[in-house]
């Protein structure tokens, strides 16, 4: 195992961001989408195992892609020589509301429709995050409860407008104009924004993955 070093199979860059503001040593691999539908909830899954089972799917996924022979279009000259056996963090965000994911807007009508439905309301974020090391796979997940103000057509149509909501969980981002929103946090900010520091650095070093 590379010493201190793992590789990001994930890309947002607010994960990347976090391993950045942790100190960690990391290199963001980025592994082509399986095919099918994106990260599709099975018949009958509950939101709080959809979560769990989509993050190892993603860890899964890239250590296949690996073992396969896998590689990066142009392999960073920072990373370590041996980067093939780091180990290989994934994540999963999900916004859950009456048992329901809320998952990225398909367009601006259906943010529209998800910001209707958590406005003045508290929901879930579960984040899950997976470690595939060793040969194993560890798992450690982490929950929050945001609270939302009441929001007006305006605000909602105005929030929309930036472009913020897409491409994210629930059509919002804790780290962006959305934290006007947000009347109270119970949790983790930076599991809400996709991948929770303490648990993550937990996660590592019960996994003994030398991380300072």
């Amino acid at each position: 195992m590379p010493s201190g070093f793992i590789l990001l199979a994930s890309a947002s860059p607010r994960r990347h961001e976090i391993l950045d503001q942790l100190g960690l040593a990391h290199g963001v691999l980025r592994v082509p989408a399986p095919a099918g539908p994106d990260e599709p909830q099975l018949p009958g899954e509950a939101a709080e195992d959809y979560v769990r089972r989509t993050a190892r799917d993603k860890a899964l996924h890239a250590l296949q892609w690996l073992v396969a022979g896998g590689t990066p279009p142009e392999t960073p000259p920072d990373w370590p020589a041996h980067w093939r056996e780091a180990p290989i963090l994934c994540a999963d965000t999900t916004v859950i509301l009456d048992g329901d994911i809320l998952g990225k807007p398909r367009d601006r009508a259906h943010a529209r429709a998800m910001l209707q439905r958590l406005s003045g309301r508290t929901h879930q974020v579960h984040t899950a995050v997976v470690l595939a090391v060793n040969g194993a796979l560890r798992q450690t997940r982490q929950i929050s409860q945001v609270s939302f103000q009441a929001l007006s057509t305006e605000d909602i149509d105005r929030y929309c407008a930036s472009g913020e909501p897409f491409g994210k969980a629930g059509s919002y981002a804790i780290q962006g104009r959305a934290a006007a929103f947000i009347t109270h946090l119970s949790g983790s900010h930076s599991g809400v924004m996709g991948l929770p520091a303490h648990e993550t650095m937990q996660l590592l070093r019960d996994s003994g993955v030398p991380c300072g």
